[in-house]
């Protein structure tokens, strides 16, 4: 594969320093230069601290990054507060997650090849993309089944419900003295139940 970035090679403490000020956007491109080669003037002195394009290339992937992680957990969270998980709407917004990981990682390796980045060996690509076929696979496959249970509960949960209306139904023609030719009516029209 390439070889790792100046941001990746950098001593673990500035790096840490340098994420942390990243994601906290707290100062533009060259006030974040100008920290870094304050606060760490021998890595300055002999050329190990990245360069001002470096930076920003970094700084771009980690906010895509951030970006995509917040609004995975926002999605999370609503889904968590607002879907009851019978119908195991958690997981299918986990396969929808790792699917768009899975594509933006396809794009990410052909941007790479058009920029002319240190291109993978064909031998490796090619086993990076069969594993990614065969985790798409089992993606596809998890979809699917989870669609299957999702209609199952829909179906259970309808006639469920269909049959607590028939009850009700049948309480208050019982109480209010129906005839069966007004139940049917009310059957048909407000239930939908053909018989």
């Amino acid at each position: 594969m390439g070889r790792k970035s100046s941001i990746d090679r950098l001593d673990p403490e500035i790096k840490a320093y340098l994420l942390a000020m990243i994601a906290t956007g707290s100062m533009t491109l060259n006030e974040l230069i100008a920290d870094l080669q304050e606060r760490f003037p021998a890595a300055a002195a002999s050329g190990d601290l990245p360069s001002r394009s470096a930076v920003g290339r970094y700084g771009q992937k980690l906010e895509r990054r951030l970006a995509a992680i917040r609004a995975s957990t926002e999605a999370a969270k609503l889904i968590q507060a607002h879907a009851g998980d019978d119908k195991d709407a958690r997981s299918e917004a986990l396969t929808a997650m790792v699917q768009t990981e899975l594509f933006e990682a396809i794009l990410e390796l052909q941007e790479a090849d058009a920029e002319g980045d240190d291109a993978a060996d064909p031998g490796e690509r090619v086993a990076l993309l069969s594993k990614a076929a065969k985790n798409i696979a089992t993606l596809t496959r998890s979809s699917i089944n989870l669609k299957e249970f999702q209609a199952k509960v829909e179906e259970a949960t309808r006639k469920k419900l269909l049959a607590e209306q028939e009850a009700n139904l049948q309480e208050v023609a019982k109480a209010q003295g129906m005839d069966e030719a007004q139940v049917d009516f009310w059957r048909r029209k407000f239930l939908g139940i053909v018989a």
